[in-house]
């Protein structure tokens, strides 16, 4: 898979409904230790803006933002949540233990994480007792938007150019999180939502993917001429697949959620 080149201001474009799965998602996260002073890890904190939800939530916490791009860190720090602090390390190496954190909360990040499973219990061994961890991950990848993705990747015209890899670590089934953290000795919360996220604009649905799972494409496309001609094709796709209606483009955005406290 193609390391992605992140645009945060491309992805705050649709910051509201982005950062909504996450505004669910705190809501079912019960007290934590420490409150109102806990010790808070954001990873895959992106450009801020689930670090500034969190503020909102908790705000005497020590929130602490972990991202591998520097791109995203440098907006965070301006322009997402500037009273906390960030680091620039992987998901996969980084050891949330050495912060004894009382909450970690994972925003549409695991996706990206080859092995991600396996990483969710070292993180929860890492909380406090009566600590949570809380994250959410798409689940559209049969999805239109991605499927066609894919399906173009592999056509011959462009297999050279951008790679006929998936354009996602993946992710699991709801059941399998669930198992992994009840293994892990955790209470588990696990459930799935579709949200009918109404986009306006032209081409809404390629402007969305553009700040996600088009990324690793285009960062192999740094021709203009070839980048403008995938973009011309596959926005078409989707204009097929997700056509306008009076009110805007119909974006269905099935999110999987996992809610586990340790005991």
């Amino acid at each position: 898979m193609s390391t992605p080149v992140w645009d945060p201001e491309q992805y705050l474009r649709f910051a509201d409904e982005r950062t909504r799965p996450l505004r669910d998602l705190l809501a079912r996260v019960p007290a934590v230790p420490h409150e109102p002073a806990a010790t808070i890890l954001d990873i895959g904190c992106g450009p801020g803006n689930s670090t500034a939800v969190l503020r909102r939530r908790w705000p005497e916490a020590r929130i602490t933002g972990i991202d591998n791009s520097a791109e995203m860190l440098a907006t965070a720090r301006t322009e997402g949540e500037p009273t906390a602090d960030y680091r620039l390390a992987d998901a996969r190496d980084y050891d949330p233990a050495t912060a004894a954190p009382d909450l970690i909360v994972s925003n549409a990040t695991l996706q990206w994480v080859d092995g991600h499973l396996a990483l969710l219990p070292r993180w929860a061994d890492a909380l406090r007792t009566g600590g949570v961890l809380a994250f959410q991950v798409p689940g559209n990848f049969g999805s239109p938007s991605h499927t066609l993705l894919a399906e173009l990747r592999r056509d011959p015209r462009w297999r050279d150019a951008v790679g006929d890899n998936a354009t996602r670590a993946g992710v699991h089934r709801p059941a399998e999180y669930l198992a992994t953290l009840a293994d892990a000795g955790c209470a588990v919360d696990v459930w799935e939502t579709t949200y009918s996220t109404l986009l306006t604009g032209a081409d809404p649905v390629l402007e969305w993917v553009k700040g996600t799972a088009l990324r690793p494409v285009l960062t192999r496309l740094t021709d203009p001429v070839d980048r403008a001609a995938f973009l011309a094709e596959y926005g078409a796709l989707l204009r097929e697949a997700y056509p306008a209606g009076p009110h805007g483009t119909v974006f269905p955005f099935r999110r999987i959620f996992a809610v586990a406290v340790r005991r």
